[in-house]
């Protein structure tokens, strides 16, 4: 359809102003198939008819009450084809936001499987270091008592030490003491 025939501006009475598509729809209500033997039954050919004209049809009794309901039907009609191709066209851009939509929902669920997957290993890095750090931690209250230990035997050697030196200093203080007197005799 083209633009014109789709774009409905509202009349006083709320039914739509004579466009394009009820303009075709009332050509093709005067040109109709069913009419034609009608009209040319009541008409006849005449001489007067040497180049087209679109023939007049004087309704009938009964068809003049119809013929109000024909032209209200023919612009249901017309609303109706329209109704039908702006709802075609909605469902189609309703389709394409969709699909739309799902790709966008499918990027995101992979965007979201990645970071969950780089979330597990962070967890696993954290749970290494923790168990690194608890290592280091046993390994340097190790240390500390080894240290410790080290201190303790230090402070025994050095007492061992002060005392071997203190038995040393007696023992000389002994030899000297006991020297002397021979070494007193000599000078004489």
């Amino acid at each position: 359809m083209s633009e014109p025939a789709r774009s409905l501006s509202p009349e006083s009475s709320g039914r739509p102003a004579p466009g394009p598509l009820r303009d075709w729809l009332s050509a093709m209500k005067t040109h109709s198939p069913a009419e034609t033997p009608r009209s040319s039954a009541k008409t006849g050919p005449g001489p007067a008819e040497s180049a087209w004209s679109p023939r007049v049809v004087a309704p009938a009794g009964p068809s003049q009450a119809a013929e109000p309901d024909d032209a209200d039907i023919s612009e249901l009609m017309a609303e109706n084809l329209m109704l039908k191709a702006k709802l075609r066209l909605e469902a189609e851009h309703q389709d394409a936001l969709q699909a739309m939509v799902a790709e966008e929902i499918r990027t995101l669920r992979a965007h979201i499987q990645d970071e969950i997957g780089s979330l597990d290993d962070l967890r696993a890095e954290q749970a290494e270091i923790r168990a690194e750090r608890e290592r280091f931690k046993t390994e340097r209250a190790a240390m500390q008592a080894e240290r410790e230990r080290a201190a303790a035997e230090r402070s025994a050697l050095v007492g061992e030490r002060d005392a071997l030196r203190e038995e040393r200093d007696l023992w000389r203080a002994r030899t000297e003491a006991l020297a002397q007197p021979l070494f007193q005799a000599q000078k004489r």
